[in-house]
């Protein structure tokens, strides 16, 4: 069976930039992602059969809300014909002559315990990104991608989902031997840095490509964000919610609501869970 130290997963919210880090990660000479799978962005867990897919427990902007979203070693799932049925579905879609093989699924987010019970010594690296950018760009996404009224969900709630789903992740942290979190802010704005330290991570011998990294893709969400300062705008209430309710909790994990631009220092412990209510 392939060795699992070759494995890296790449996890993040949906619209958190987990899909740039993958491309150029994959294409350096060392790392093969999945290719050619007919799948939405070529997402391993649209492959595989083993456990249920994000769109189960209610897709982008929910999932995290879902208890059976978080899997740990404790899972009943974690198995070694999990594990063999995992890469039988997977390895197809990969050059197996690369040292490392690649695979992206923003649930990975919630799964970096139960990936490393099934393949020991694999690598996790996790993409953040402003809670509200991820809001605002997740919100324009769903309404985009169906007018179902059940796809309807307040920005407010977006945010809570990413507060849900990131104080998840770093109460797994200290459970993971090999996690890396990288700021999509940083990413785009220094990338041969950034880029450098996920070299450097993994144990590649040379750089990874930045090309098609572009730091204008959240501006778009940073006007948006300015234009519901104003009364009259449609959705302003959502900024005054969130500024009120959820901005001390933001501020934990290094964001600022008033400056979707400047990421502060990535929390080493879980901050304060001030809210907890969720739409459910």
């Amino acid at each position: 069976m392939t060795d699992a130290r070759r494995l890296v997963f790449i996890g993040g919210l949906h619209r958190s930039g987990t899909t740039p880090l993958a491309r150029v990660l994959a294409a350096h000479p060392e790392v093969s992602g999945l290719t050619g799978t007919g799948v939405r962005e070529d997402e391993g867990q649209h492959l595989q059969q083993v456990y249920p897919r994000a769109k189960l427990y209610g897709g982008s902007g929910r999932f995290a809300f879902d208890p059976r979203a978080h899997l740990t070693e404790s899972s009943s799932l974690v198995s070694q014909d999990s594990a063999a049925a995992m890469l039988a579905a997977w390895e197809p879609y990969w050059d197996m002559s690369t040292p490392y093989l690649l695979e992206k699924s923003p649930p990975n987010l919630l799964m970096g315990r139960f990936l490393q019970a099934l393949f020991p010594g694999s690598a996790l690296v996790v993409v953040v990104r402003h809670p509200v950018v991820v809001a605002l760009s997740t919100k324009k996404w769903r309404r985009a991608a169906s007018r179902h009224p059940g796809k309807y969900m307040a920005l407010s709630a977006l945010v809570e989902h990413w507060l849900a789903a990131h104080r998840l992740l770093l109460a797994d942290a200290p459970h993971l031997g090999r996690l890396l979190v990288v700021r999509y802010e940083d990413l785009v704005s220094q990338p041969d840095a950034e880029l450098a330290r996920v070299q450097g991570f993994l144990g590649l011998t040379s750089p990874i490509p930045a090309a098609g990294l572009s730091d204008s893709r959240s501006q778009r969400y940073v006007e948006r964000w300015e234009s519901l300062r104003l009364p009259w705008r449609p959705g302003w209430w959502q900024r005054q919610r969130i500024e009120r309710r959820l901005a001390a909790a933001i501020a934990g994990f290094g964001y600022d609501v008033s400056d979707l631009s400047a990421p502060g220092s990535w929390p080493a412990t879980p901050p304060t869970q001030l809210d907890e209510r969720h739409p459910g």
